[in-house]
């Protein structure tokens, strides 16, 4: 049963990455009215709550730059962000390279208790569940604004 958990993830990840890289670069950056970020922030922060999760992102795991908190983390935007921000190239990279370690995680790990439990998990396994769905709840974001952007025509507010 476990061994569906990172199916799920090769599943939902490469349907994420086939659809930001349909996105074009100047789409990235756009903030559509009635929305709180782009589709660059979207694609940051998936990259960045799944590290988090899944290893212990910035404490257990030194693949991603710490800033990446202060840039995708949770109440971050693209209109406070200073200094080096990586490209969506940096990113979809990145994003590419996560699945494989995620893949190396003993399906048996997904059965531990965690320490304290976080958002109603209590095993980590649980917790892989809730960052399932987070990627598909941010896809869903990019899917919509990717829609508007194209057929509204908005224009960048940077």
């Amino acid at each position: 049963m476990n061994e569906l958990v990172f199916k799920q993830f090769e599943i939902t990840r490469e349907y994420f990455m086939k659809n930001i890289r349909s996105v074009s670069k100047e789409q990235t950056v756009v903030q559509p009215d009635g929305f709180n970020n782009t589709i660059h922030w979207h694609t940051g922060h998936v990259l960045t709550v799944t590290e988090q999760t899944m290893f212990g992102f910035p404490h257990a795991t030194n693949h991603l730059p710490t800033n990446y908190i202060k840039l995708f983390g949770n109440g971050t935007k693209p209109a406070d962000w200073t200094g080096n921000v990586p490209t969506m190239d940096e990113l979809i990279l990145q994003l590419k390279e996560q699945l494989p370690r995620i893949k190396q995680i003993s399906a048996e790990q997904l059965n531990n208790t965690l320490d304290t439990p976080f958002l109603g998990c209590k095993t980590f396994g649980e917790l892989a569940c809730v960052t399932l769905m987070h990627e598909s709840v941010h896809l869903g974001q990019i899917q919509a604004m990717k829609r508007i952007i194209e057929h509204v025509g908005v224009k960048s507010k940077s």
